[in-house]
């Protein structure tokens, strides 16, 4: 992503949840640079992450091959404080802790393993509305608005969920 399409793509981010993401768990799902990698050099998830950092949000993150110091070091580097690492940023070592009681998933770098997670499963322990911001355009976005996510990509806007019973709060909808 060059840079307009990384302010563009927060900017998305923050509209959808409300206009805050102060107070907001977020969960970062690929921080290297592109997949098989553990380069960080030029990440959008480093921009996406200190920027909603500095909107108040606490992030989560998970990559399967970047170092957690060195995910704090890049965050030091663009401008966090070593206070608002500890307090507001906290790396996993698998994705479905990582997301676990977040308000959206952002996924950043096109890893194979995050096109196979149990997105149902995901869904069931996040906080609701449920929000999925696929920058890379990797995951099926049917299947995640069936499962009840709203589903936001770059370029474009898919909209709500599909009514289901098991998420409708009232099944006379449906």
């Amino acid at each position: 992503m060059n840079l307009h399409q990384k302010h563009r793509f927060t900017a998305k981010v923050i509209e959808c949840l409300f206009n805050t993401v102060s107070g907001k768990n977020i969960c970062i799902l690929g921080f290297a640079f592109k997949k098989n990698t553990g380069d960080t050099r030029e990440s959008a998830a480093i921009y996406v992450s200190k920027t909603l950092l500095d909107e108040g949000a606490s992030i989560n993150i998970y990559d399967p091959k970047v170092e957690e110091s060195q995910i704090y070091e890049d965050l030091k580097y663009e401008g966090a404080s070593s206070e608002q690492l500890k307090k507001n940023v906290h790396v996993f070592s698998n994705a479905y802790e990582a997301t676990e009681n977040c308000h959206a998933i952002i996924l950043c770098t096109e890893w194979d393993e995050f096109i196979t997670l149990d997105y149902e499963k995901i869904f069931d322990r996040m906080m609701k509305p449920a929000y999925m911001f696929d920058g890379r355009k990797i995951l099926n976005h049917n299947d995640l608005l069936r499962i009840g996510f709203h589903v936001e990509t770059i370029g474009s806007r898919l909209g709500q969920p599909f009514k289901n019973r098991r998420y409708s709060s009232n099944p006379q909808i449906l």
